[in-house]
């Protein structure tokens, strides 16, 4: 990744990859995008990672907005099911997982949400064919199996111009072993914003360690786009990490009110993380990822 980016790049790319609530303006409008089925071995680099620093210890006090805590590697003792969330590799574990992603509620039970330019270069340079989602991954090992997109779906403001507005994307998962991910893991629900201020549970990948993070904290407004969340070790991995409020100890599952991602794609430190704000355009290209159709359709 380029230095404070949390999602990694080619260096030929662009540098484009519970429970109170505030008003807050809704985000623009979105399109459809058309996919372009480009296989990109090689598109993602594990170079100039920032060290994520996890710190291990049982459940977290909720801090006061402001407060900046540390993100805490989580135990998987600690987690009675599995949580609907994962790394994205190149390929295969025998790849770096350069991204995260999780389950989000589908008709279909088949759908992740992610950020946009951990699929899509942005400003015209295409999709990343060549990506698997490992839920639960640690250690090297999949605990959940190895799921394989059939669709990538990101906004055309980004794919066209890498809009930070529309850093949000979808995967359609294939079917495993005759299940879809959902059925197998749970999922999040996709919030609609309507407030900067909420209590939120983030969950992520850093690319120099082989075990999630997660953090609990307040996010704030950067913008009227824009969400912010304070909690350091977020480093390059992280981005697209779901931003959870309303978490349920006993499904892992809450409500989905940002990604790492958006305003510098994420963030160029680890301790300051951004999403961008889950309003109309979002929801519409959520609903474009759900009904599916060839416009945006990847074998």
């Amino acid at each position: 990744m380029a230095i404070g980016l949390r999602g990694m790049r080619n260096a030929g790319l662009a540098a484009v990859i519970a429970m109170i609530l505030v008003g807050g303006p809704p985000a623009p409008p979105a399109g459809p995008e058309q996919s372009d089925n480009r296989d990109s071995a090689g598109f993602w680099t594990r170079s100039q990672l920032l060290n994520a620093r996890p710190l291990a210890g049982g459940p977290q006090a909720v801090p006061s907005p402001g407060q900046t805590p540390n993100a805490q590697t989580q135990d998987a003792l600690a987690a009675p099911v599995a949580l609907p969330v994962g790394a994205l590799f190149e390929h295969d574990t025998s790849g770096g997982h350069f991204c995260t992603a999780s389950v989000v509620a589908s008709p279909g039970q088949d759908l992740l949400i992610t950020a946009a330019h951990c699929l899509n270069g942005g400003d015209g340079s295409g999709y990343n064919s060549d990506i698997v989602f490992i839920p639960g991954y640690r250690n090297g090992t999949a605990p959940y199996g190895i799921w394989k997109p059939q669709r990538l779906v990101v906004a055309p403001q980004w794919a066209n111009s890498a809009d930070p507005d529309f850093d949000v994307g979808f995967v359609v998962l294939q079917p495993h072993d005759g299940e879809n991910v959902q059925q197998v893991l749970g999922a999040n629900q996709l919030g609609n914003d309507s407030a900067y201020q909420y209590l939120v549970r983030v969950t992520g990948y850093p690319s120099s360690s082989d075990a999630p993070i997660t953090c609990v904290n307040w996010t704030s407004q950067k913008s009227a786009t824009q969400l912010q969340f304070a909690c350091d070790g977020y480093t390059a991995g992280t981005s697209g990490s779901p931003w959870v409020t309303q978490f349920d100890t006993r499904s892992q599952t809450g409500t989905i009110v940002g990604v790492i991602g958006g305003y510098q794609e994420g963030g160029n430190t680890a301790s300051v993380s951004y999403s961008a704000y889950l309003g109309s355009g979002i929801h519409q290209l959520y609903q474009q990822a759900i009904a599916g159709g060839n416009d945006d359709t990847q074998s």
